[in-house]
């Protein structure tokens, strides 16, 4: 009997291109394959993650220098996005049962002035600064010092459907950044816009202390359209805590609970404490760092360091494992390192999913669509999941 289920989300963790990754422009993406065969060149070594190879990883993926364990304990797949889209909020939402049909709409140009001008009305901003797809590390370093002046946020989007708002948390204000923020979501429901997300960062380069951005972030996304596994767990007495962005990502419904990180490491130390102190229910955790810091900014030995980082924190976590508790392994979408851009990538994601009852390698096979997993935690916990969606707890055990 499962007790307790750990759902890991590895963001932007993807095991190679999916099908219709032509159509994204993703063709030849493959995050971890490519990371690890980039390590091997650059460091001379093979990624130093013992503990996923052992649930199968390389089955999944080629993972370069690697031949594998001798004994794989754990059950090994990947799955398929069915959601139109590659972003956070899709593929967090496919997880829980939400199959996004209808791709949430981009503005890669930058958003309709009449728009961003009621923003600045309602809110008695004295403008804004950029209005255009950008990196945010790019666009801060280019337009903080004007901000810092002017008093002017700093609105950027990206490839993915989201509305950004970077200002410095001193200048500007945190509290002041969070209230602009949650007037921008009234208008972004309106254009059915996925996220808006606050971007806080500090420094001041005219006196020698470099920009950098703050896990102060929060993101502020639509509300779920339908019920999802998060919702029927809580209304079923089955405790669910999030860890890191996941309330953010679902507007808080079915997240009673939530602890906000200050990224991996963080995250990883939440992770084993609720180990300790979490007698039973859903732990659903996200990783921001591989996204945020390595994929996005398409820096491939952070990736690596981080991997590895988690890879020994999920050894201890294995260690003090109980009978009756499940890992399940995943991520919400790619986000290559090594390719060209610095958007996510549409690709497959992996599953992995251990129990210390496990004593064989069971092959999953290709999941084809990512609620399979939240079907899976579902009959887990409650002992029934939706019909539509494809548990593989059974074969599991």
């Amino acid at each position: 009997m499962i007790k307790r289920v750990f759902w890991i989300v590895m963001d932007g963790l993807g095991v190679g291109e999916a099908p219709d990754a032509p159509a994204f422009g993703d063709t030849g993406s493959n995050t971890l394959t490519n990371l690890a065969e980039s390590v091997l060149k650059t460091r001379g070594r093979a990624l130093q993650i013992p503990n996923l190879l052992g649930m199968g990883m390389s089955r999944i993926t080629p993972v370069a220098g690697t031949s594998g364990p001798d004994r794989i304990l754990g059950g090994y797949g990947k799955a398929r996005e069915q959601s139109a889209g590659k972003d956070t909020t899709s593929g967090h939402w496919e997880m829980a049962g939400l199959v996004v049909k209808e791709a949430f709409p981009v503005y890669e140009t930058g958003f309709p002035d009449a728009v961003v001008e009621r923003w600045i009305h309602e809110n008695g901003l004295p403008g804004i600064l950029g209005n255009h797809a950008a990196s945010g590390t790019d666009i801060i370093e280019k337009l903080g010092p004007e901000h810092m002046r002017t008093g002017k946020p700093i609105l950027y989007t990206s490839a993915d459907s989201v509305w950004q708002v970077a200002a410095h948390e001193e200048t500007f204000g945190l509290d002041r950044l969070y209230e602009v923020c949650k007037s921008a979501r009234k208008i972004c429901d309106e254009l059915n816009l996925g996220r808006v997300i606050a971007r806080p960062f500090i420094g001041d380069p005219a006196r020698g202390v470099p920009f950098k951005r703050t896990y102060n972030r929060k993101d502020y996304a639509q509300l779920p359209f339908g019920p999802t596994v998060l919702d029927r767990l809580t209304e079923a007495g089955v405790p669910v805590l999030g860890v890191g962005k996941i309330s953010n990502i679902f507007a808080g419904v079915g997240v009673p609970r939530n602890i906000d990180t200050k990224g991996n490491t963080d995250g990883l130390r939440v992770m084993l404490e609720c180990m300790d102190r979490e007698p039973a229910g859903l732990i659903y955790v996200n990783l921001i760092d591989f996204d945020m810091l390595y994929g996005h900014r398409r820096d491939v030995p952070g990736f690596a360091s981080a991997l590895e980082e988690f890879d020994l924190a999920l050894g201890a976590m294995m260690a003090k494992a109980r009978a009756e508790d499940l890992f399940i392994l995943t991520a919400d979408h790619g986000n290559d390192p090594t390719y060209r851009g610095t958007d996510h990538t549409r690709e497959f994601v992996p599953v992995l999913a251990w129990s210390p009852n496990m004593n064989r390698p069971v092959d999953l096979g290709i999941r084809e669509s990512f609620a399979d997993m939240g079907a899976t935690i579902e009959e887990a916990l409650i002992g029934k999941s939706p019909s539509e969606n494809a548990s593989f707890l059974n074969t599991l055990f």
